[in-house]
């Protein structure tokens, strides 16, 4: 196991607000942290000691950023396999097999049918008459996505009957048409997994979305969603261990009649777990750093009621109005535009048991 001393460098592909904030916890263990990312508004940058402003594919640039690094992590899944795998392998404790599964999703939904888990019925689409096939032996509604990137409702179309087929795009890239799951709730598995394979778990947040986008997590989550996390749990484990996978990791399933059925995968701290930054005795961020430097994990007990809130877009316009009630917690991540649909922020409330 390879352990980071105080005053090492960490290194973070990607600059949006999860960099950011992983770096902000890395920052309160005496860690600096440097960032790499394309051109954007790469707001994680304000806080990293250095930033490398460049392409993914840029072999010299991202020599000159791991020459710098101690240890090297992401903070979003759709990172290049190509710019990992480019990167000395000794300094990335999350490997790049991990991304390989996330960033397709047939290959991530195969992996977990091969473990005995259960996604959504689904079909491989590379042509407009994969999606009548489909349709046919799957029916609808159902939902087409891309199985390449596309989050928050990107990159995906919804067929509410067979009426909608006309209306698809014709597939220009490979595709997963998805049939829909009759659910009680949404729910994440969050863990944390050290370099020596111990595993740590957040408890489950209810999940509620609006247009696709993850709206609010609420905990404790009720009943109906807490009978089915061993079973989630079991799965979580499961794919951590036979990914090798080093840091956090997020599941996320529908709660049905029939138990829970496997949505999809983050191999990264994840928007589902911001309440853990007040609400739990050990954030995600923190553990993702404890876990990739080779620290103990720590504790991930919740420390009461806790409802965190996204600030979507225009929203953060009154957002420093929420802070007139003391059990809220404001952070906002410096974005230059509040475009409609982008995550500007979250609150999170606590009331302390």
């Amino acid at each position: 196991m390879q352990t980071i001393p105080q005053g090492g460098t960490i290194g973070i592909l990607g600059g949006g607000q999860l960099g950011r904030m992983m770096a902000m916890a890395a920052a309160q263990l005496g860690y600096r942290c440097i960032g790499y990312a394309p051109e954007g508004d790469n707001v994680a940058s304000p806080v990293c000691a250095d930033f490398f402003t460049k392409d993914w594919d840029d072999r010299p640039a991202l020599a000159a950023f791991a020459q710098k690094c101690d240890v090297i992590t992401w903070e979003f899944e759709n990172v290049p396999v190509d710019t990992v795998k480019a990167l000395p392998q000794d300094r990335v404790p999350c490997g790049h097999r991990a991304l390989e599964v996330a960033q397709d999703r047939m290959a991530e939904k195969r992996f977990v049918e091969g473990l005995g888990g259960r996604p959504a019925p689904h079909a491989a689409i590379h042509s407009a008459d994969d999606i009548t096939q489909a349709a046919e032996r799957i029916g609808t509604p159902a939902i087409l996505k891309t199985c390449r990137e596309g989050y928050d409702g990107k990159g995906q179309w919804r067929v509410d009957s067979a009426h909608d087929l006309s209306g698809l795009p014709t597939p220009t890239q490979p595709c997963v048409y998805e049939g829909f799951v009759r659910f009680d709730a949404e729910f994440s598995v969050i863990l944390a997994r050290g370099q020596n394979g111990e595993i740590r778990f957040w408890d489950s947040a209810l999940n509620e979305h609006e247009g696709g986008i993850l709206a609010r997590s609420i905990l404790p989550a009720p009943d109906h969603v807490t009978r089915h996390i061993e079973a989630a749990r079991d799965l979580a484990r499961q794919v951590a261990d036979a990914l090798h996978y080093v840091g956090v990791l997020t599941l996320e399933f529908f709660a049905t009649a029939d138990g829970p059925v496997f949505n999809e995968m983050a191999p990264r701290v994840h928007n589902s777990g911001h309440w853990s930054i007040e609400g739990a005795a050990t954030s995600q961020f923190e553990n993702h750093i404890r876990a990739i430097c080779g620290l103990p994990l720590g504790d991930t007990a919740t420390l009461g009621s806790v409802e965190m809130r996204n600030l979507i877009g225009a929203e953060t316009g009154s957002a420093f109005s929420l802070l007139s009630d003391p059990a809220n917690h404001l952070h906002l991540y410096g974005k230059a535009s509040a475009r409609e649909g982008r995550k500007m922020g979250h609150v999170t409330r606590v009331t302390r048991v």
